[in-house]
């Protein structure tokens, strides 16, 4: 099973991560923590989809990294914490080296997991999630939110806010509710919100809901109430597309909400239908849409019927394009490992070094098959995000 994700089940974690004992050493294990069952399945599993793609087609395309197999096992943990950790510490030591690095998916996790990385020395991923202040790579030397933070994405939202309105003083008196996930990750945006409240003088509501999120009512009456000129969602799953269907019920305008970049995409606006019509979100730099990559997609995976998306269609859907950027995130921080330490199964401490010294230039993601779908990506020892861009998306 080289190449190929090791099982989707539970049932399958008891598998080798080793095709055959020959190619053992020539291997480089990445563990998948995955939730394609519960309440947050629909955002989960296309994300899981686009991560299991690329590593396949880099497998099949160009013989793996430099000649070294990927190989990865899913471990379902439903997005429940507790499990997150279990599935880390099952899959850690997999492989000749070990994990090369771990995406948590999961705010609650990568809190749980933050303490742990530096003993085992194994990088945390985090693109677009877990904690925001870990960007700072002098303090988090082993945590990676690339891309974007969620300090970053409340300022971008605040920011495009104020532009609408002429400005920043213009916020001044204005009233911005967070409607937000009652976890760690709903909870991160708070500290930057409450800071620029103190700078230009709006004032702020918190509205916390519980998981999974689809008993919003209560939350909705209190909006219809004090009527705040702006919404900020920060929802994941279900939640989503709840707080769409409970603005329409209380008669608050899509067009005064404004979601992170994990309350943007098409499982969040599709059930509501035409009620979402004027909803906007942020976007981590790309939204929909198939690009240059999805060619050798199609050739080497979908003309094969090796694909993990169950319609061809939906390799354009936001999250799965959001799993192809992750996994090639850390794909090129493997790349640039080698480069240094030879092309050979790297360490979580020389994937590490991978990633601090990750300089994706523009000509880079052309040749990726990237081209218009991100920025440049700079990453250093100081700044483990390397960089705040965003779109708005409505």
């Amino acid at each position: 099973m080289i190449g190929r994700h090791i099982g989707i089940a539970l049932a399958a974690l008891g598998s080798t991560a080793i095709a055959a004992p020959a190619l053992a050493q020539n291997e480089q294990f990445i563990p998948a923590l995955v939730y394609r069952t519960g309440a947050y399945a629909p955002n989960g599993v296309p994300i899981a989809n686009g991560i299991a793609d690329y590593y396949t087609l880099i497998n099949e395309r160009d013989g793996g990294i430099n000649g070294v197999k990927i190989v990865w096992e899913e471990c379902e943990f439903g997005y429940a914490t507790d499990r997150g950790v279990e599935c880390y510490e099952r899959l850690k030591r997999r492989g000749p080296t070990g994990a090369a690095y771990v995406n948590p998916f999961s705010t609650g996790v990568t809190f749980a997991l933050t303490e742990k990385a530096p003993i085992d020395k194994i990088p945390l991923i985090t693109m677009g999630y877990g904690r925001s202040e870990s960007r700072d790579g002098s303090v988090f030397q082993w945590n990676f939110p690339l891309l974007g933070t969620y300090w970053t994405a409340a300022d971008i939202l605040l920011q495009h806010i104020a532009k609408k309105e002429g400005g920043f003083d213009k916020l001044k008196g204005k009233k911005i509710a967070l409607v937000y996930h009652d976890s760690p990750y709903g909870k991160e945006p708070i500290a930057l919100l409450q800071k620029r409240s103190q700078l230009h003088g709006f004032e702020l509501m918190f509205l916390p809901v519980t998981h999974p999120g689809v008993e919003q009512k209560a939350t909705w009456l209190q909006i219809r109430q004090n009527r705040p000129d702006y919404v900020l969602l920060w929802g994941w799953g279900v939640m989503n597309s709840t707080a769409i269907k409970e603005a329409v019920a209380v008669g608050y305008p899509r067009e005064k909400m404004y979601g992170v970049w994990w309350s943007g995409a098409e499982p969040d606006v599709r059930p509501a239908e035409d009620g979402a019509k004027g909803y906007n979100s942020a976007a981590l730099q790309h939204t929909a849409g198939q690009f240059k990559l999805h060619e050798d997609l199609k050739k080497y995976l979908y003309d094969k019927g090796t694909g993990m998306a169950p319609k061809w269609d939906e390799t354009g859907d936001v999250l799965y394009v959001r799993g192809l950027i992750t996994a090639m995130l850390g794909i090129e921080a493997i790349r640039t490992a080698q480069e240094k330490f030879g092309k050979k199964p790297m360490t979580g401490e020389q994937v590490r070094w991978g990633f601090e010294n990750l300089d994706i230039s523009a000509d880079r993601l052309k040749e990726l098959g990237f081209e218009n779908v991100l920025k440049p990506v700079k990453v250093s020892c100081a700044d483990h995000e390397g960089a705040r861009t965003g779109r708005i998306q409505t």
